[in-house]
Order: C-alpha cells, then structure tokens, then sequence
C-alpha cells in the first residue's frame, strides 16, 4: 500500500500569522516538519496559499504545491494537493505543518491502522498525563477525545469530557483515563474526495 504525506501550511494564522516560517534553532518550523515526515514516507509535500511558504520549502529541497486561498480547512487543501500531485497513493497523511516535533513513530502508528482493509480513516490519540492536573486538561487548545471498546472515535471535545460526576474538578484526571487528540489524520484517497463534497 501506498503512502503520501501532505502538510497543509498557511501564512494567514490569526493567532500566529507566518507560523510555518517560524524560526526554530535556524530552520524554518515547515523544513523541520517535511523532514521528519519524509524520514518515513516517500511522498511528502507542503500543500500551501502563499509563494513565501512555497519559496521556502523550495529552498530546501522540499515539494510545495500551490492550492487555492478559499479552501475552509487542511482537509480541503490537503485533497486539493493531492489531486495536483500526480500521486497514486491509496493513504493520504495529513500532517499539521505546525508539528515541527511529529515523530516518525507517530506516522508509523497511524500507517499500521491501514493493514486493516475496514480502515477508512484514522487518527491519533495519546493518554493524558496526569501529572499535568486538571487545569491542563481543560486548555480548550487540547481537545479531548472519547471512544468506544471498537476503537471508533464516538466525540471530539475541546471541553473536558467525560464529565465525572460526584467528584471535585481537580480530581478527575486520577478517576477516570482521558485520551487526547494528536493532530494528524489518515484518508483512504477514495474516502478524502467523498469528505470535501459533503455539504458545509
């Protein structure tokens, strides 16, 4: 089965405008994304709206491919890129281009998920620490993820869920397990085009 990693990468962030080319230790924070992806995959590519991105991933030797600045989501420029790509990937990856410490374990593990042909699409989860204390936990930026025994996500949440009933805020992280979201999801390319038609 075939593989290619995308990472969508735009310059218009309202909390962090250019936050791909960040500087981090002298590389920009999309080189250092690209290259611990393409440690793994053997297609990556930057899916970006602005020539400075591009112009940058280009400098390192990277593929930037331009996509349209209308696009409502990652998930929409991701397929776009795809679809340019001349790719004949079966997974698209989508890696977030604000990840500069992604590991190539992570890709692996959201890889292995395909050698289930009922796999249509997958993400990542991580447990919680519990050290970190509820206050961590409630950071809206750290959504929460609940799932089923099957392993199905049933709710993405950036409120803090379950909710323990009965029980001080404080000390629901030592009651009860809590998983949290890893930005990076996995399409069947059959299934990504049929997500960026549906409806709004």
């Amino acid at each position: 089965m075939e593989f290619i990693g995308i990472i969508p990468a735009r310059f218009a962030s309202t909390r962090f405008p250019g936050k791909p080319l960040a500087d981090i230790c002298g590389m920009p924070m999309i080189e250092r994304v690209y290259r611990r992806a393409a440690a793994v995959l053997p297609q990556v590519c930057v899916a970006t709206d602005d020539i400075r991105i591009a112009e940058a991933v280009d400098k390192f030797g990277g593929r930037a491919i331009m996509t349209s600045d209308r696009h409502k989501s990652g998930t929409d420029r991701c397929f776009e890129a795809y679809s340019l790509s001349g790719s004949d990937a079966e997974v698209v990856i989508n890696i977030q281009g604000d990840e500069p410490f992604v590991s190539p374990d992570q890709i692996n593990r959201i890889m292995s998920c395909f050698s289930d042909s009922e796999t249509d699409i997958a993400t990542l989860v991580r447990p919680f620490d519990v050290g970190q204390g509820f206050k961590a936990l409630e950071n809206p930026n750290t959504p929460k993820v609940v799932f089923g025994k099957d392993m199905y996500a049933l709710y993405f949440s950036r409120s803090v869920i379950p909710y323990v009933r009965g029980a001080e805020t404080g000390k629901w992280p030592a009651i009860t397990p809590y998983y949290t979201h890893v930005g990076m999801y996995a399409y069947r390319a059959s299934v990504l085009e049929r997500i960026v038609d549906m409806p709004q």
